[in-house]
């Protein structure tokens, strides 16, 4: 099933910082070292059951995560952002992932169209601004999605850029969300042997050179040598939509 995002209401989680550090700290010392499949039973069914989603952008790798969330619980929220600018063959694939793993709680997020309509009325915002543009396009759809949740799982790996070289399996968010990283450590070789070894389709765009998918007109394909990320928002400093911010956990809660 579908929803948007204007169907969920927004809060944050109401806990204390020093408890949550103190969480944070029993949960990497419990699970570290766990293989990505036990680290999402504990999380998905134990730690905060009913609790936690999926963010996912039905990307090139996406498959390898989701995958290995239907095997512990299909009826996980997985969160999708439709920002509007996506290539159609995400669309599509979105729906061919979701058919092929039996996912039963995808939900679309869409962009509140007051947003669009005060600051993005032609659709050309991420020309003058893309830091604005993935704001209302994605980073507020999603936190507002966010709402019900004290913690969601991302697909983010340390290979992926110099900004992701020090990702922890289990991380504390600046609003007080615990993020679960269950493929942190895995390398680029790991995950297209999984890949192939679970059966999974590929993404249309991965053949024609797109390791990293976000919207069409903010993404290219890759040159040989360059980081997976190489092609996302090409030529600007940024390298990051925005949906991410965990910073140091010391320097924010202690």
């Amino acid at each position: 099933m579908s929803s948007s995002s204007s169907a969920v209401s927004f809060t944050k989680p109401a806990a204390d910082p020093q408890e949550a550090v103190s969480r944070l700290t029993r949960l990497l010392d419990q699970y570290d070292g766990l293989d990505s499949h036990t680290l999402l039973e504990k999380v998905l069914l134990e730690e905060f059951n009913g609790k936690i989603a999926v963010s996912s952008s039905f990307g090139a790798e996406a498959a390898v995560l989701l995958k290995l969330v239907a095997d512990v619980d299909k009826t996980t929220p997985i969160l999708f952002i439709d920002t509007g600018h996506l290539f159609e063959e995400t669309v599509q694939y979105k729906a061919t992932i979701e058919e092929h793993l039996g996912l039963t709680n995808v939900q679309t997020l869409q962009p509140e169209p007051i947003h669009l309509q005060n600051a993005d009325r032609d659709a050309t915002l991420y020309e003058r601004d893309t830091d604005y543009c993935c704001h209302i396009r994605k980073v507020l759809p999603f936190e507002k999605a966010l709402g019900p949740y004290a913690a969601w799982i991302s697909g983010r790996k340390r290979f992926q850029n110099s900004e992701r070289a020090a990702l922890q399996p289990i991380e504390l968010d600046a609003d007080g969300r615990f993020k679960i990283n269950p493929l942190y450590n895995w390398d680029y070789e790991k995950v297209v042997s999984e890949f192939k070894a679970m059966g999974l389709p590929k993404h249309p765009l991965v053949d024609k050179g797109y390791p990293s998918i976000g919207c069409a007109p903010c993404t290219r394909a890759v040159k040989d040598g360059e980081d997976q990320r190489a092609g996302r928002w090409s030529g600007q400093s940024k390298t990051e939509c925005g949906i991410h911010k965990s910073p140091s956990f010391e320097a924010i809660y202690i």
